[in-house]
């Protein structure tokens, strides 16, 4: 008996450490399989509180309800952009009596739990702003170590369908136990919340302060870099320190865990259409979240049209969820990234540093490290198909100053076999299954 009662124990606490060790931080909801889309708030219209003067671009729920109706009607929500997402400044100054967060009631009269329905009732997700610290970065009340239980279950009671978890105003002992924890109590809550962290930005974005073995239980995403700006000089340094970092980066990207370089500012005021559409790219090819941070209600045809190509966002939104990597850096200024994809294609993109004219850079595809075989080209921006090119064959690509020539490169075939047309492979469902349909929402 006394042999049974010891081995019972000895079980019990190697089950309990097996537990607290392995799946206690394990994020395991199932969510953002592919890089998740849609609007986010804080780009475009940062912390505008003054609804008195500025009515129709304040922090208020007229701004986000305005924002899923163009997600709904314009041809948003069919391409995947689901998330309507509030960013800071959201909140009351003051908990309630119970110390839970509550919305500012002047901005937010009808209540989050209100909007949540919304947006819910037009097929979309909403998400929500956090922090893991005394405030947030606007000057709120944020999340402290004691708070992150109830305002995880505030979150899940409201509906909301995910969090972004800032960490201003806190340091790095309090972000070394409050990120895994919101983790553990967001899935506590039992409703799917996806789960944004900002962790890695605060600590460098690079190991070894940042452990993404860590990160890739816990949270669904992360912000590994500093905020964008609506500007070419922002843009171009966020996308240099991804791919300068690549090796460390990339391997931490898949179904579920994602690196987030920040929001797509396409449609504001800093970016030519070439730039537009660079973003767009270099976006698509690391696999990055695509969350836009613009005004839809205004925005331009061209620059809908870059954020609406369905090429674009399928390549970003391929089911292998592997992120892409820069090939190349030339001496000319052009640089070439790859990114392989489902049924052995693949996506290239010639993007160009200068500044001066359109640049004809020549290469093959086997310089380029393709197999031996023949390619079917779609040209992604341009909208059209391309002849086949053999991996041997010379070809020159015209990219703009600041821009991109896009590809989505077909399987290898044999050249003297029939294969299906590649307008007939870009344009069925099996390569838009991932960017046309919209995940169910728990409501």
């Amino acid at each position: 008996m006394y042999c049974d009662a010891i081995t019972r124990m000895v079980f019990v606490a190697a089950f309990c450490v097996l537990v607290l060790s392995v799946p206690m931080f394990a994020l395991d909801n199932g969510l953002m399989r592919t890089p998740p889309m849609g609007w986010l708030a804080w780009e475009r219209f940062r912390c505008d509180i003054d609804c008195q003067n500025d009515p129709k671009n304040c922090i208020s729920e007229v701004l986000f309800r305005d924002m899923a109706d163009r997600l709904a009607e314009d041809g948003w929500r069919e391409l995947g952009y689901v998330y309507v997402n509030i960013d800071d400044c959201w909140a009351s100054k003051l908990r309630d009596s119970n110390g839970r967060l509550q919305a500012d009631p002047k901005r937010f009269p009808s209540g989050i739990p209100h909007l949540a329905q919304y947006i819910h009732d037009r097929g979309l997700k909403l998400g929500i702003y956090g922090d893991m610290g005394t405030y947030t970065c606007g000057g709120y009340p944020g999340t402290t170590l004691d708070k992150i239980t109830i305002d995880a279950q505030t979150f899940a009671d409201w509906k909301v369908d995910m969090l972004k978890f800032d960490g201003c105003y806190s340091n790095d002992t309090e972000q070394e136990q409050g990120y895994p924890a919101m983790s553990k109590a967001l899935n506590a809550t039992g409703r799917p919340i996806g789960y944004s962290c900002s962790w890695p930005a605060y600590q460098g974005g690079l190991p070894p302060k940042v452990n993404y073995t860590l990160l890739g239980e816990i949270c669904n995403l992360w912000r590994n870099y500093g905020d964008i700006e609506d500007s070419w000089g922002s843009v171009l340094s966020i996308a240099d320190w991804f791919y300068n970092n690549q090796d460390i980066l990339q391997p931490a990207a898949g179904p579920g865990r994602w690196n987030d370089p920040d929001m797509l500012v396409v449609g504001d005021f800093g970016l030519s259409m070439d730039q537009s559409r660079s973003q767009m790219a270099l976006w698509a090819i690391m696999a990055a979240p695509l969350f836009m941070s613009n005004d839809l209600r205004t925005i331009s045809s061209q620059a809908r049209s870059v954020l609406q190509n369905k090429v674009a966002i399928g390549i970003n939104q391929d089911p292998m969820g592997i992120q892409g990597r820069r090939l190349l850096k030339e001496k000319s200024g052009i640089e070439v990234f790859w990114r392989p994809l489902s049924d052995k294609a693949s996506a290239l993109v010639f993007f160009s540093r200068r500044t001066d004219m359109p640049y004809r850079y020549q290469t093959s595809l086997g310089k380029l490290n393709y197999t031996t075989g023949s390619y079917h080209i779609y040209d992604v921006f341009a909208e059209r198909e391309m002849s086949v090119l053999k991996d041997s064959t010379n070809f020159v690509v015209s990219v703009n100053p600041s821009g991109v020539v896009m590809w989505y490169v077909s399987a290898p075939f044999d050249a003297d076999q029939e294969y299906g047309h590649v307008g007939e492979k870009l344009r069925g469902p099996a390569f838009y299954r991932h960017a046309n349909v919209v995940s169910p929402i728990i409501l």
